[in-house]
């Protein structure tokens, strides 16, 4: 699956897109697909506050609970409803699903992520092919 370029990645294997002063933050591809099944989405609520590489959730699958990390810091202002009863949604459209969208407080920091190129080159490291 090709990554979209106008995400940006961490090493965690989150996603971001952003508009504005806006995030919005799922998991990748390859995440998805390191998990399995995804069978639950852990995350927070409307008005909770979220720094950058720190946990703001979880997501449990039939193999494994893998932690969320988010990209950035700032003030969540959705998080996707629908998760809650459909979370394998993320399994059928992983860059396409998103998990919370989050208000900016410092937009510098989505410099310091990955870009597409970056991204798939850290996958071939971990992966090692």
């Amino acid at each position: 699956m090709a990554y979209p370029a106008s995400y940006r990645y961490t090493r965690e294997h989150e996603w971001i897109s952003v508009e504005g002063n806006i995030g919005t933050v799922g998991i990748t591809d390859y995440a998805q697909n390191s998990l399995g099944d995804i069978v639950y989405v852990d995350m927070p609520k409307v008005g909770d506050s979220v720094s950058a590489n720190v946990t703001f959730g979880s997501v449990e699958s039939v193999k494994a609970v893998s932690d969320l990390y988010s990209p950035v810091s700032g003030t969540v202002t959705a998080a996707n409803e629908v998760l809650k009863t459909e979370p394998d949604k993320i399994n059928s459209a992983p860059h396409e699903t998103w998990i919370i969208k989050v208000e900016l407080s410092d937009a510098s920091e989505v410099n310091s992520l990955l870009d597409t190129a970056a991204y798939e080159a850290f996958i071939s490291e971990e992966t090692g092919s």
